[in-house]
């Protein structure tokens, strides 16, 4: 049978091809997402969020294409989903590790699955570059989103090389003296003027904080096998946890310890908690002038630190990722200092330090408040708690003040709970402590201990001492002073410095003094 087409109908039909086909080709052929996982999970993570941040970028690179100019919330989306895939695309190398022991079909499954998602990922980043610079032309060539197989080839070698290198680094064993040669060379020091202490002991379990705020939810929990009060942080679009805390300095100090539970080798790579210092206490990271510090907390390979800055309503000179592997670190409770010295900016995940930026704070003075907020994870599944949060003025060097003053008083030194085990993250000021004892030989230190009013006397008075004594031993094991020229004693509850009705009375109560004899 043979079908005659009328004039008509064949000049219609050219219309509607002429018509569609610039739309077709205007915006670079879209990459296709994998039907089927490989069953690798940390590979199956990574092509799934690859293609994630991928079909974002491609989807407002289609409004570009259109003529449809980009609203100030989309390029606040961009920005981020700019720093998600550099993030992502780093940790490929990290992934292919995971290869290893699988069977030849499922490696080349994910191999061509992770080139793929890599092949994405490179179009994304530049294309979302470009948005955000307004470069982004409807005509442009794409080539990007085509084979490069060259290019391909050296970042496969490149990344046998890194895969080498972190298999030999995870095969190390831990030594228990490496742990001492860290603690000695440990220079965080926290601030010497309380500002803030927030432990939840005050509040009501199942209650949102008293001294704190929020736009969507949270509440002080307990947690099984875990001492104390914890503030559980909820998840949510915009979702910001401010304490009551005005006018920070110039410099202090920032601590806190994190509880993650649920976290494993399905959580994001974008799962971050972030630390936001800020010129306003509204519900965002800032009017004209913020600094952002992301915590990483992904699992199938090492993340970074996400490090943003924004000033006088402009971009910053700051937007980074700081390579950091803290997996193990954030599922056993890690300690968290930021140290803050006019435009410099410090942070340390229990003893290490992963960020040092000199100029992080492009103007003084302005941000007066600080911020949590976390994103990525999975709502009912993934939980961070934080408590322990502890802002505290800086600026005096305690070495200097016990040589000028003949003595200093410290809470900076904690403790567990009752007992008289020092915090690793306190051999800071037990560092500078022994830098002056090495200084000057002929110098004798009497050290004590001080506790606030929880528990009985005569409890408090052998806690004192046993503290004091610590505190002694440290710097003779650790820092090797001669042990002739130290001494310790305790003293308990019975010289308060605050009132031990409140958290920070007791906070300011809990010290250890150094005079010289």
């Amino acid at each position: 049978m043979v079908y005659k087409l009328s004039h008509s109908k064949f000049t219609l039909t050219i219309l509607v091809v002429l018509f569609f086909i610039p739309l077709s080709y205007s915006q670079t052929k879209k990459i296709k997402r994998p039907k089927s996982n490989v069953g690798i999970s940390s590979v199956d993570n990574f092509v799934r969020e690859s293609f994630d941040l991928y079909d974002k970028v491609y989807k407002y690179d289609g409004y570009a294409e259109a003529g449809t100019s980009l609203e100030d919330e989309d390029i606040d989306t961009l920005e981020e989903a700019l720093d998600d895939i550099t993030g992502l695309s780093e940790s490929a190398p990290d992934i292919l590790s995971d290869l290893d022991g699988q069977n030849v079909l499922k490696q080349g499954k994910a191999t061509l699955q992770i080139n793929k998602s890599k092949k994405a990922l490179k179009y994304s980043i530049k294309t979302a570059k470009e948005l955000l610079l307004g470069e982004r032309k409807g005509k442009e060539e794409k080539s990007d989103n085509g084979n490069n197989t060259k290019s391909d080839k050296n970042t496969d070698s490149e990344t046998s090389e890194d895969d080498d290198s972190n298999q030999n680094e995870e095969e190390k064993e831990e030594n228990i003296s490496d742990n001492l040669e860290i603690y000695s060379k440990f220079d965080y020091v926290p601030g010497d003027k309380l500002i803030f202490f927030e432990d939840f002991s005050q509040g009501f379990v199942g209650d949102f904080p008293a001294r704190w705020n929020t736009n969507g939810s949270g509440e002080i929990v307990r947690i099984n096998k875990v001492k104390g009060n914890w503030l559980q942080l909820k998840l949510g679009y915009n979702i910001y946890i401010i304490p009551d805390i005005k006018n920070l300095p110039e410099d202090y100090t920032i601590e806190f310890d994190v509880v993650a539970e649920g976290i494993n080798k399905q959580t994001s790579s974008n799962a971050r908690l972030s630390i936001i210092l800020s010129d306003n206490d509204k519900f965002n990271r800032g009017t004209n002038h913020y600094a952002d510090v992301g915590i990483p907390f992904g699992q199938y390979a090492a993340f970074e630190f996400r490090v943003v800055n924004y000033f006088n309503g402009d971009g910053g000179a700051i937007n980074s990722g700081v390579k950091g592997d803290i997996r193990k670190e954030v599922l056993n409770q890690p300690h968290i200092s930021i140290s803050v010295t006019k435009k410099r900016l410090r942070l340390w995940v229990n003893q290490v330090k992963h960020v040092d930026i000199p100029r992080l704070i492009e103007e003084l003075n302005v941000l007066n408040y600080m911020k949590f907020h976390i994103s990525s994870f999975i709502d009912g599944k993934e939980f961070i708690f934080i408590s322990n949060i502890k802002v505290a003025e800086g600026g005096v060097d305690l070495r200097r003040k016990l040589l000028s003053e003949g003595k200093i008083s410290t809470n900076g030194i904690l403790f567990d709970s009752g007992s008289k085990n020092i915090k690793p993250q306190s051999y800071g000021i037990i560092r500078q402590i022994s830098q002056v004892l090495l200084q000057d030989e002929n110098i004798s230190l009497n050290i004590i201990g001080h506790t606030d009013a929880d528990g009985d006397d005569d409890t408090n008075m052998r806690l004192s001492k046993s503290r004091a004594e610590a505190v002694k031993q440290a710097l003779i094991t650790v820092y090797k002073i001669d042990a002739g020229r130290l001494t310790s004693e305790g003293k308990g509850e019975t010289e308060p410095l605050g009132d031990n009705a409140t958290t920070e009375g007791k906070a300011q109560n809990r010290r250890v003094e150094f005079i010289k004899q």
